[in-house]
């Protein structure tokens, strides 16, 4: 089972959304700024990638440097409520099957997962 968590107005996640289509792969797609994921699915998701949660963090939004999300002080727990709240945080595309996962950027690196 794939899973991609899509935001169709970026390029990055059009085109690996298409990458994954390419490869006969129809993966079920969460548009993750309409149906947030929870605590619990951005740790697992987390996990899957192997990264913490400040590797997941868009450090371009607004959202970043209002909530001062640079500061080294906020624990892992904030951060993912941070990206609980305020969505458009998390780094897209995020790419899943079964127990593995990868980031969309660039589109090859889902790649990996075939």
């Amino acid at each position: 089972m794939w899973t991609i968590y899509h935001n169709p107005r970026c390029s990055k996640s059009r085109q690996t959304l298409q990458l994954l289509q390419d490869n006969n792969i129809e993966p079920e797609i969460v548009l993750y700024l309409e149906t947030p994921p929870d605590g619990a699915t951005l740790k697992a998701l987390l996990k899957k990638l192997g990264i913490a949660p400040r590797d997941l963090l868009r450090k371009g939004e607004d959202a970043y440097k209002e909530l001062n999300l640079k500061d080294a002080a906020h624990s892992d727990d904030a951060l993912i409520e941070a990206m609980v709240s305020h969505p458009k945080l998390i780094e897209r595309p995020i790419v899943v099957k079964g127990d593995s996962a990868v980031l969309g950027r660039p589109p090859e690196n889902v790649l990996e997962l075939l």
